[in-house]
């Protein structure tokens, strides 16, 4: 049923921001037309958190050591928020360069197993 999921970072310089994800994080791609990448990402996974209203999402990389992905990005001029400690996690931002924030964090809570995709699923894309 479920294949994947597709995330999405809007972006007033969506271009740099592309460029940012393929050259800096490494991220692979594919170009989808003019452009327009779309980027593999590691495993993932999802909780749901009590909110005020519906339709509020937040997306985070996760990283094994979050004083290492700063370094990397001290290296490369990109600054990176300070680290806070949120108990789960040491969570950090990195600032894209079209203005825009990414949190990053280093996991301390017990990680699923990645889901698997049947064959079947797959062929019938």
């Amino acid at each position: 049923m479920i294949i994947g999921a597709h995330s999405i970072i809007y972006s007033k310089e969506p271009d740099a921001d592309r460029a940012f994800l393929r050259d800096v994080l490494k991220l692979p791609n594919v170009d989808v037309g003019g452009g327009w990448l779309i980027f593999g990402l590691p495993p993932a996974e999802v909780a749901v958190h009590p909110g005020d209203k519906n339709n509020v999402h937040e997306f985070y990389l996760m990283v094994d050591d979050v004083e290492t992905l700063i370094a990397e990005m001290k290296k490369r001029n990109i600054a990176c928020g300070p680290v806070h400690n949120q108990g789960w996690g040491l969570l950090t931002q990195i600032t894209l360069p079209g203005g825009g924030k990414l949190g990053v964090y280093q996991s301390r809570h017990a990680r699923p197993k990645a889901m698997s995709v049947k064959k079947t699923a797959a062929k019938k894309r």
